[in-house]
């Protein structure tokens, strides 16, 4: 499960209201839901997109910070995309996936890199004993 941040400033129930209404017109029906984090995600059991088994998408509440978008993008291998010649969806499954993050969160993929990586390094720099 990935967490994604706003741009400074945003809050992601301004960017995307309907939440739920964005990631069935994204992804697919969604069939039920699953908590993380104690928040309740929603699932997409079934995508439209064949490169995917599953989609678990929602806003993750903290309390005194602002909510984070958690996604996990659940894909087939790919070999078994090639032995049901889905591999040509592979291109529509990745805009799918940058298209949605870019509207919830109004990062592109470099900044999203970027900011992860800047958390790695902000770990990898704090004490053990903290």
């Amino acid at each position: 499960m990935e967490e994604y941040k706003m741009r400074r400033g945003e809050y992601l129930e301004e960017r995307v209201p309907d939440l739920e209404a964005k990631i069935e017109e994204m992804f697919g029906e969604i069939t039920g839901t699953e908590e993380f984090k104690g928040s309740d995600l929603y699932v997409v059991g079934n995508p439209d997109n064949p490169v995917f088994e599953r989609v678990v998408a929602g806003a993750v509440e903290y309390s005194g910070k602002k909510d984070k978008l958690a996604v996990d993008f659940v894909e087939r291998d790919l070999q078994d995309l090639m032995e049901t010649g889905d591999v040509d969806a592979a291109e529509d499954a990745n805009n799918a996936k940058n298209d949605f993050l870019l509207e919830c969160t109004g990062r592109d993929a470099k900044a999203r890199r970027e900011s992860m990586k800047r958390a790695v390094e902000d770990d990898a720099e704090k004490p053990d004993n903290v």
